[in-house]
């Protein structure tokens, strides 16, 4: 019972000192979310040359999308005339950082690692992109009729979807962002907690306690795992209780979040093998390099660092647990009001209403759904089809049921295939 109690002790700990980052994060996403529109974002990254390379990365490093949601991100922006360097760039980019993530780093492992955190998100882009660049392969068809047909009219890009910008900030930022990371993000917490509990401190330093042997290590756990920017945080801090350097654990944090064994698979059908291949090496690349110079530097800015053990918590102050329980209530809204797991449904801008005897529901089994971002996209990528006229994605259940007349039911499946994702027509 004791044990129990300490790692609940501990893990309350890490929760107050993340939470009144992650309240402010959320917010800012929200506002990323709806002010910066995805319309805007596509039409930025088309384009001879590196600029449109260095724009992808840069506007990757604020967005709260993890590495299975920035799959669909990704095909959406490179269907609507992003170049294939840019989309690698976006993918590289993307899922090592957030807004959220970025504080949540600072809050628990201070502010080299997330200035650390947020340049090496945008040079893996940069420099992954700009290898694509170079390396040849199929030609991008750039600035086409297709493409500038292809600017999204979608609901993500309509300043008259429901509700106002700021209440569709403070959803997104409040309830669904929290649904989506919530469950992984306390999973982390506890496993932070669990490990600074009952792992005695320094205890695997003489496996990952510096070098290039310890970093590489580090890589090649995260790069299989399916862990968030945000909740490889709290994780990352569990190892460096656990003995690992400043680098090891840095290079979890890249290779983790920005890779998984789902997230491959889907890069290397929506890109060509030889830019999926560029992908995982500039990964790799990546968090050894940055976890190499930040073992270098470590000596000069050793008091900015952690070190995350039971005798080196701060106390926890009064702000520190309100914001904790702010949170936890979040947590428990969304998941309350995401039971279901449906997104809304929409009608199509274009088509007529619907009438009884014109209408055929489709049903499609989709696996790889993440999240609500997952979730979106598949409804947007299908209103876009002629004839759909109204779409219900069940996201635990895996379902997606489509209203409407579209030429052909396996179409529909093959325009969800292409986002990354598995889909099999059921009815």
């Amino acid at each position: 019972m004791g044990k129990v109690v300490h790692i609940a002790s501990e893990s309350w700990d890490v929760l107050c000192q993340m939470s009144p980052y992650l309240l402010f994060g959320f917010l800012m996403a929200g506002v990323l979310s709806v002010f910066i529109s995805p319309d805007w974002v596509e039409k930025n990254l088309g384009g001879r040359g590196i600029a449109p390379v260095v724009r992808a990365a840069l506007f990757g490093v604020p967005l709260p999308l993890c590495s299975c949601s920035v799959l669909p991100v990704s095909a959406s922006i490179r269907r609507h005339g992003a170049t294939r360097a840019a989309t690698v760039a976006f993918l590289l980019s993307t899922p090592q950082t957030g807004v959220d993530s970025i504080l949540a780093t600072h809050a628990l492992l201070g502010p080299v690692f997330a200035l650390f955190r947020v340049g090496a998100a945008f040079l893996t882009g940069v420099i992954g992109g700009g290898l694509v660049m170079v390396s040849g392969g199929p030609t991008d068809i750039e600035n086409s009729t297709d493409q500038k047909e292809a600017s999204c009219t979608e609901s993500c890009c309509d300043d008259n979807a429901e509700g106002t910008k700021v209440t569709r900030a403070l959803r997104y930022g409040l309830v669904n962002l929290p649904r989506d990371i919530g469950r992984a993000l306390l999973l982390g917490i506890f496993v932070a907690g669990a490990l600074s509990a009952l792992v005695p401190t320094d205890s695997l330093a003489a496996y990952i306690g510096g070098g290039i042997l310890s970093i590489v290590i580090m890589m090649a756990v995260g790069i299989p795992v399916y862990v968030c920017a945000t909740a490889s945080v709290p994780i990352a801090a569990g190892f460096i209780h656990m003995g690992a350097s400043p680098g090891a654990a840095f290079a979890f944090l890249v290779a983790g979040p920005a890779t998984n064994a789902a997230a491959l698979a889907a890069v290397w059908k929506i890109l060509e093998k030889r830019a999926a291949a560029i992908y995982l090496a500039s990964v790799a690349a990546s968090a050894v390099g940055f976890g190499l110079l930040l073992d270098v530097v470590t000596p000069f800015v050793a008091s900015a660092l952690p070190i995350l053990s039971e005798h080196h918590h701060p106390e926890t102050s009064p702000g520190g647990t309100i914001a904790a329980v702010v949170l936890l209530a979040l947590f428990a809204h969304a998941a309350l009001t995401g039971r279901t797991g449906r997104e809304p449904a929409h009608s199509h801008a274009n088509d007529e209403p619907d009438t009884a005897t014109a209408s055929t529901a489709i049903e499609l089994m989709v696996t790889g759904m993440t999240c609500g971002h997952c979730a979106q996209t598949v409804t947007n990528t299908l209103q876009a089809i002629p004839g759909v006229r109204k779409v219900a994605v069940d996201l635990p259940g895996k379902r997606v049921v489509i209203h409407g007349t579209p030429p052909d039911p396996q179409s529909l499946a093959q325009a969800i295939r292409e986002l990354g994702f598995k889909a099999k027509l059921v009815t």
